[in-house]
């Protein structure tokens, strides 16, 4: 199966210029972005992830956070940093919508900004959370996604002229741009979740910077 596409610095702030100014919901459709491609979630883990994850009871954001061991993809906890800042002011932005569109408020002003802590940090245009579709392999094991999000996330880069782009295009970013701070596998696996070295490997090989750096240098 080809790799999702790695999306270089250019084209990505083209794709978030364009997807402020497009369709749907662009603060939120912004903060699903930097999320994408500043944490390396996955989908389904983004359509779960809960509000307390991000946020403290007295409506700080959290330093240090985890992907939970129910949210996360394979069902192994991993930790989660939320250092960026352009990150967290997209979410801010977005939150700061939920609250005035009345998108998962509680009688609880004074606590987590008057958000239901429970409830999912990323909703639907209508406020509602994210569905997931369970689906069963010919083995019989069980996988779950988030189709709504899916297509939201092709519909995004297509806007912005980036074909065969997706999700995993976010993902797969992030662990090359990792990889390219001279960050060492062992901890780029940490924060992807992966199982193995190996996964993480096959997620960074043919980083497309690096060997047009080869060539470059060839003569």
């Amino acid at each position: 199966m080809a790799k999702a596409p790695f999306i270089e610095d250019a084209k990505l702030k083209h794709l978030l210029k364009v997807a402020s100014v497009s369709g749907g919901l662009p603060v939120r459709n912004i903060a699903l972005l930097y999320v994408i491609y500043g944490t390396g979630q996955m989908l389904t883990e983004v359509a779960r992830f809960p509000l307390s994850a991000y946020l403290n009871a007295d409506g700080t954001i959290k330093t240090t956070s985890e992907v939970s061991a129910e949210v996360a993809y394979n069902g192994k906890a991993r930790p989660l940093y939320w250092s960026s800042p352009r990150v967290t002011t997209a979410i801010d932005n977005y939150l700061t919508y939920r609250i005035a569109a009345k998108h998962g408020v509680t009688t609880r002003f004074a606590a987590y900004r008057g958000l239901d802590p429970d409830s999912p940090l990323f909703r639907t245009d209508e406020g509602e959370p994210y569905r997931l579709t369970k689906r069963k392999t010919t083995t019989g094991a069980i996988s779950y996604s988030c189709d709504s999000l899916s297509q939201l996330f092709r519909k995004l880069h297509l806007q912005s002229g980036i074909e065969g782009a997706s999700a995993m295009s976010g993902r797969r970013t992030f662990a090359i741009r990792l990889h390219q701070k001279g960050y060492d596998l062992r901890h780029i696996n940490e924060l992807l979740g992966h199982e193995t070295l190996t996964a993480t490997k096959n997620l960074i090989d043919a980083d497309p910077v690096r060997l047009g750096a080869l060539v470059a240098g060839v003569i």
